[in-house]
């Protein structure tokens, strides 16, 4: 057997293996746990809500937020990777922080994109992110809202206002810079479609896969690499 074979089937046995395993129970005991709040008011107050009132409900939702079921396992994957994507769509927060600090952790290394060696050390630096982020969270909790009300009222509205687009600019900018080609495009897209009032989920669906079909006609035609 081949040494690439070796090592192909090693990582197999001690990362992907595992991975698929205990991510997919964890990812079950967290859907189980989601109606412990439901099991609570059930057992202790005799409140549940008929099957007709969940399904509008989860119907609401879907209609508003029903294209990331799609979108976005699929467009974070190559940068998540397998175990980052198990640990992200857990913990959340994915394309404001653990995208951004998988792709970093990625490029500070200088592991090539999409391979063994940069899914683990995106995987490394998304858990990085969810404990700094455990942390952050747990101190904003106590002191996040004593400290925004320290500042100008106008300040205070412009981080509760811009912080999150702020993020967002700045991941764009980060891979924009990796492929600037496509950069024009993938603005383009979604700019021109909220031109003509088309419904978001058509603008999410569109300017992901409409983007990748472009990359991929520019990597065929030896455009990008």
């Amino acid at each position: 057997m081949a040494a690439e074979q070796i090592n192909e089937q090693k990582y197999h046995e001690v990362w992907t293996t595992p991975v698929i395993r205990l991510g997919i129970s964890t990812m079950l005991l967290a859907c189980v746990l989601s109606f412990i709040p439901l099991i609570y008011l059930y057992m202790v107050h005799g409140i549940l809500p008929p099957f007709s009132a969940a399904l509008t409900a989860w119907g609401l939702v879907a209609s508003v937020f029903g294209a990331f079921y799609i979108v976005e396992p699929i467009s974070y994957y190559p940068i998540l990777g397998l175990a980052g994507t198990y640990i992200s769509f857990l913990s959340g927060n994915i394309s404001n922080l653990r995208l951004p600090c998988s792709a970093m952790a990625q490029e500070v290394v200088g592991v090539e994109e999409g391979t063994k060696q940069a899914e683990i050390i995106g995987t490394m630096g998304i858990i990085g992110s969810v404990v700094v982020n455990l942390a952050g969270v747990t101190l904003a909790a106590f002191v996040g809202a004593w400290i925004i009300g320290l500042f100008p009222a106008f300040v205070a509205d412009a981080f509760r206002k811009f912080t999150a687009p702020a993020i967002f600019g700045a991941v764009f900018g980060q891979f924009a810079m990796r492929q600037p080609k496509l950069a024009p495009f993938a603005l383009a897209i979604p700019l021109t479609l909220l031109h003509f009032k088309a419904p978001i989920w058509l603008v999410i669906l569109a300017s992901v896969f409409g983007t990748i079909a472009i990359s991929r006609i520019f990597y065929k035609a030896k455009l990008i690499h």
